[in-house]
């Protein structure tokens, strides 16, 4: 029996199914602390044994199917609230999470017109996403940087693209319960924990929130080609773009699902042909935005140093990854083992037969596709999830990783099609009934959630989230140089050396690891060679604010080895990078008073305390004025030092001369 081949037609079956799956979402709930899946999967089987007679007065006002569909969606909501409960209490994580919202200036400030034409201007993180970075600014205004509000968020958003799958997949294709399993399965899969789970993987969710309602409101422009319709679309995609580039294969999307589920092209013949320019015509608005959006994408990682270079990632390491790595996606989509935030790319150790391998498989699902196009759900999931995929594969290398569970988020909804629909008919013709292909679907949401509930508790904090990335991959220099970034953190500097050591080893030219070793041993007073490392940092490095903070660390290096121009030099260098770089501003700043320029020391140190309240700067600040002559003025610096820094006792003691002067 196909799970969506029939609908509830008396009150009788549809009351006994409503109370079955209230008794079993309750049953769920009272369970979901045990991690055991035993608990569920008894209460699961016993729910469904159970046949409570009807109360026809509680379903004489409302149509089956709709009752049907708000209880699915009930389900779905608390399936997906269940299990991403726990994640709220996880912390933020050292990876990307600074640089969204932790350290980052304009993001820590909230809310305001001057950041939110930052965040329309800037290509911070080699993305141009607006609307990510206005969604975490909302975040700061209302929870400040307590992480269950951001994490809540996240799952809120998460909640609502299930919610939407669910809706626009039903209204697409008429069948509400093979919807509903795609809808839970994405809820539940895995691999879409690290979109949920991460903080900074915001943009992911956010991108697919406005896909999926530019897919709700194309729905209903099929159903009635209204001009307000078409432009809302336009709309929603845009604002899907300025979240996150992923969705730029929206306009292809559309093509496809004019020939399934809206079936809107004519089968064969002249007509097939003009009915198809037809239709690509009508997508020449959304092809002009994935255009733009591909430019300024290109614009962004380039500025940014994120495109990987032909010479480091050559053509044909990419190729074959990326063959590889669509292979790697469909084994996880069934058995998502070894999952971590960081794969390493293979470079050229990628064995020849494995990528044969896959390509063999690909060719052999193409073939298969193409031989059963009469069914078409086919032809739509698998070129939905190779093409939506296609940007994030590799050919175009952002990164050095190899693939990302983050990645699959949008792509896997094609092969869940594919995968539900396939089943279903499989079970149609077996004859099986609705109750054992419920259980089925229902054992396997069960094994995926558990294993889902297992994965969120590695992101509980950085040390766990590296710990498990570093045993299940290899020659992971990212999650090395993490991990060693962690430890430094809790006071285990000299078990943090040995990770910064074995990802130069793993990858030489890799210069986050450089630059942390270089400050671990400018802390241990080793300068010599952590001037080493911050050169080792210049040569490798594209990253902007790396090298701007390398700059600057070099800087106070220098001034502790008494060379003041060479310090100059880099402070100069640092913000040529980046003209917000505050304590290059102080270092600068501190030698220029020391030199006498008083006025070029006073304008750096001004400046540093209007880009954040620094104690440091407006000490500095007060000498200067004290040693011009500006009592008041001093005053009020020193007076703003102890504000924010009550123990600063120099501060204090200068204060107190002159005040007894002026007395």
């Amino acid at each position: 029996m196909q799970i969506s081949g029939s609908r509830l037609n008396t009150r009788t079956r549809s009351s006994g199914w409503t109370v079955r799956l209230i008794a079993l979402i309750r049953e769920y709930w009272k369970n979901a602390r045990c991690s055991g899946t035993l608990l569920l999967v008894q209460a699961v089987i016993s729910k469904f044994k159970e046949q409570t007679p009807p109360d026809s007065e509680q379903i004489a006002s409302v149509p089956p199917s709709r009752r049907i569909t708000l209880l699915l969606i009930l389900a779905l909501t608390a399936g997906t609230l269940i299990l991403y409960q726990f994640s709220v209490r996880n912390q933020f994580v050292n990876y990307d999470d600074p640089a969204y919202v932790t350290a980052n200036p304009y993001v820590l400030q909230g809310l305001s017109w001057s950041n939110v034409v930052w965040a329309f201007t800037a290509t911070a993180e080699a993305n141009w996403h607006p609307l990510t970075w206005i969604s975490h600014m909302a975040d700061v205004q209302f929870f400040g940087l307590n992480q269950v509000g951001h994490h809540l968020t996240n799952v809120l958003i998460h909640l609502c693209n299930v919610l939407l799958l669910f809706l626009w997949l039903r209204s697409a294709t008429g069948s509400t319960f093979r919807s509903a399993v795609v809808a839970a399965l994405f809820s539940v899969h895995p691999l879409n924990v690290e979109s949920v789970a991460w903080i900074a993987e915001r943009k992911s969710l956010l991108s697919t929130f406005f896909l999926l309602l530019a897919l709700v409101a194309w729905d209903r422009y099929v159903r009635e080609e209204k001009g307000w319709r078409y432009l809302l679309v336009v709309l929603l995609f845009a604002c899907g773009l300025m979240s996150k580039p992923m969705v730029i294969t929206f306009p292809f999307m559309l093509l496809l699902l004019d020939y399934w589920p809206y079936q809107r092209l004519a089968s064969s013949g002249p007509a097939h042909a003009s009915r198809l320019t037809t239709l690509v015509i009508e997508k020449i608005p959304f092809f002009a935005l994935s255009a733009a959006s591909a430019v300024i994408t290109i614009y962004a990682q380039r500025s940014g140093g994120a495109l990987g270079s032909s010479k480091l990632l050559p053509v044909g390491w990419r190729v074959n990854n990326t063959m590889y790595s669509y292979f790697v996606y469909i084994v996880k989509e069934f058995w998502p083992s070894g999952l971590a935030v960081f794969y390493p790319h293979p470079e050229n150790h990628l064995a020849l037969w494995k990528v044969a391998a896959a390509l063999v498989f690909i060719l052999a699902i193409t073939w298969l596709v193409w031989r059963y196009r009469n069914r078409k759900y086919l032809t739509t999931g698998w070129l939905w999830y190779l093409g939506t995929m296609l940007p994030v594969i590799g050919i175009v290398q952002v990164g050095r990783q190899a693939m990302a569970d983050r990645y699959a988020y949008i792509p896997f909804v094609g092969l869940f099609v594919m995968t539900v629909w396939v089943l279903a008919e499989l079970g149609s013709g077996l004859k099986l009934s609705r109750s054992i292909v419920l259980c089925g679907a229902l054992a396997a949401l069960i094994a995926y959630a558990s294993v889902s509930f297992r994965q969120i508790g590695y992101w509980r904090n950085s040390y766990a989230l590296f710990t498990h990335t570093l045993e299940v991959t290899s020659r992971n220099s990212v999650a090395e140089t993490n991990l060693g970034e962690v430890l430094v953190k809790m006071g285990h500097p000299e078990l943090a050396i040995s990770h910064f050591s074995a990802a130069i080893q793993i990858t030489p030219d890799f210069s986050t690891p450089h630059y942390d070793l270089g400050q671990l041993l400018q802390v241990e007073n080793k300068l010599g060679a952590a001037k080493q490392q911050y050169e080792l940092t210049f040569a490798y490095s594209s990253d902007q604010t790396e090298l701007a903070r390398a700059h600057n660390n070099l800087g106070a290096l220098l001034i502790q080895l008494k060379q003041p121009a060479e310090a100059v030099w880099q402070f100069d260098a640092a913000l040529r990078i980046d003209p917000n770089e505050q304590n290059s501003l102080i270092g600068r700043g501190t030698i220029e008073y020391q030199q006498g320029a008083l006025d070029a020391a006073l304008q750096d140190f001004v400046r540093a305390a209007q880009i954040s309240p620094s104690p440091v700067a407006y000490f500095w600040m007060g000498r200067v004025l004290e040693d011009k002559g500006r009592f008041s003025e001093a005053a009020m610096a020193y007076n703003a030092t102890l504000q924010m820094a009550p123990g600063m006792q120099e501060a204090q003691t200068r204060l107190d001369a002159m005040r007894q002067k002026s007395n």
